[in-house]
């Protein structure tokens, strides 16, 4: 069960009442939740008639009771549940992402207990979660990766098991920097990084190659997806 399902619905309504503002206890992690949610749509900003694009990097900035109840809960898996909590959100309301969607907390010794701010921003990066208004395309492919989807929005993504990766993947096999895709105006190139295991494309192990759309790639155990839409020479504004 994570934080957030340690704590009842009722719990934020209840906050939310004339009496829990006059005499805040501590944040939950529920408030958190509904705060960033809320900055996800009063941030929105729609770039074409089919893309709207929101804030992926957000900063929740907390009194230093409450920081340090946020330590005691553990910073990181919350944090890691925040976010996936705001991309689920992002993905039911259709929004798209630029980048990879982080949560960080500051403390601040302005905030009483019970107080918070959230500051958000669009920040690029080499992957974003891919959301249900995602649309691979030649120049933004979509990877999936064990049912998780990975939009491609830099040039170059980085796949392997070590933290540096762009794309993380928990899976023995895999080297710490394995895989390298690159997009580029002659295509997508998928290049091996002197892994252990070797790069396997359409089962066939391969020092790099040039990737089509439904291309299947293999490294360690974990089996990757690649696609690109059905028109790879379409391009989006991502």
């Amino acid at each position: 069960m994570g934080i957030l399902d340690r704590f009842e619905q009722g719990v934020e309504r209840v906050v939310n009442t004339a009496f829990a503002k006059a005499f805040r206890s501590e944040v939950k992690p529920v408030e958190l939740a509904s705060a960033l949610r809320r900055e996800v749509d009063d941030r929105a900003a729609v770039v074409d008639r089919d893309r709207t694009v929101v804030p992926n990097s957000f900063t929740i900035e907390l009194s230093p009771s409450d920081h340090e109840q946020v330590i005691g809960w553990g910073a990181e898996p919350l944090a890691d549940e925040l976010a996936a909590n705001v991309t689920e959100h992002a993905s039911t309301q259709r929004y798209a992402f630029v980048g990879p969607v982080t949560v960080t907390f500051i403390e601040h010794d302005d905030l009483e207990t019970g107080r918070f701010r959230v500051r958000s921003a669009t920040v690029r990066g080499a992957v974003a979660p891919a959301t249900a208004a995602a649309t691979p395309s030649a120049r933004h492919p979509l990877v999936d990766i064990d049912g998780q989807r990975y939009l491609l929005t830099g040039p170059v993504t980085v796949i392997g098991r070590g933290s540096e990766a762009d794309i993380i993947v928990d899976d023995p096999g895999i080297s710490r920097r394995h895989l390298e895709i690159r997009v580029t105006r002659d295509g997508v190139v998928a290049s091996d990084l002197g892994s252990t295991n070797g790069l396997f494309v359409e089962g066939h192990q391969v020092p790099a190659a040039t990737l089509l759309d439904g291309n299947t790639l293999t490294i360690g155990r974990t089996r990757i997806m690649f696609w690109t839409g059905q028109d790879d020479s379409a391009e989006d504004d991502q």
